[in-house]
C-alpha cells in the first residue's frame, strides 16, 4: 500500500494501430438505452423520417428507430462483425423490411434522403463529416450528435442528462440553419480532407 494510504487503480486500454494513425477512428461505444428517448425526441422522429446512423455499431439505434415507424432506418458500420451483429438483431426484432444497413465507409455513403441523422463519433471525425452534411443533405433535415460537437456549426439546441452517473450532452442541428454558408464549395474554416 502507498504511504498515504490511497488505493490506485490502473486500467490498460487495449487499441487497434489504425486508432493511432487513422483520423477517422472511432471507437465502438454504444449509446445507452436511457437515452434513446431522448434523442428520438429531440430528433422529432416520426413516420415520414427516413433515419441514418452514422457508424451504427451493432444496430440498436437503427431497429429502434424502425420500431418506432419511421419510413426506413438505415445504419452505416464499418465494422465487418458489428455490421453482422446488427443485421441479425433486425431479423431477431422483426424489422428487417424498415432497415437497411451497410458495410462501408459512411464518408462513401450518399445521405441525400436522410431526414434525421444520428452521430456518436467524435469531435475531429465530426469537423470532417460537416462538409458532407452540408453538401448532401436537404434543408431541413435533422442532425443530433451525442456527445461531440460539429464545428463551425451552430446547434439549434442542446440536451443535458445524467446517465448511470456520466453527464451527457446531446446536440441538435438542422441543415439550412445551424451550418455555415458554403464558400466556394468549402466551409469557412474547414479543410478538405
Amino acid at each position: 500500500m502507498h504511504a498515504d494510504n490511497r488505493w490506485f487503480e490502473a486500467r490498460i486500454v487495449w487499441l487497434p494501430m489504425n486508432a493511432l494513425t487513422d483520423p477517422l477512428w472511432v471507437p465502438w461505444v454504444p449509446t445507452r438505452r436511457e437515452l434513446m428517448d431522448i434523442i428520438f425526441s429531440l430528433a422529432g422522429l416520426s413516420d415520414k423520417d427516413v433515419f441514418y446512423d452514422l457508424g451504427s455499431g451493432d444496430g440498436r439505434m437503427v431497429v429502434e428507430a424502425a420500431k418506432r415507424g419511421v419510413k426506413l432506418a438505415v445504419g452505416v458500420e464499418k465494422n465487418r462483425e458489428l455490421y453482422l451483429k446488427a443485421v441479425k438483431l433486425a431479423e431477431r426484432e422483426g424489422v428487417s423490411n424498415r432497415v437497411s444497413f451497410i458495410n462501408g465507409d459512411f464518408f462513401s455513403v450518399n445521405i441525400s434522403d436522410a431526414t434525421v441523422v444520428y452521430m456518436y463519433l467524435l469531435t475531429r471525425v465530426n469537423r470532417l463529416l460537416a462538409p458532407k452534411l452540408a453538401s448532401e443533405l436537404r434543408s431541413g433535415a435533422r442532425i443530433v450528435s451525442l456527445d461531440f460537437e460539429i464545428p463551425g456549426w451552430r446547434p439549434l439546441q442542446i440536451v443535458e442528462a445524467r446517465i448511470a452517473g456520466m453527464d451527457r450532452k446531446l446536440y441538435l442541428y438542422v441543415k439550412g440553419v445551424s451550418d455555415p454558408p458554403m464558400i466556394h464549395g468549402l466551409m469557412p474554416g474547414i479543410r478538405g480532407r
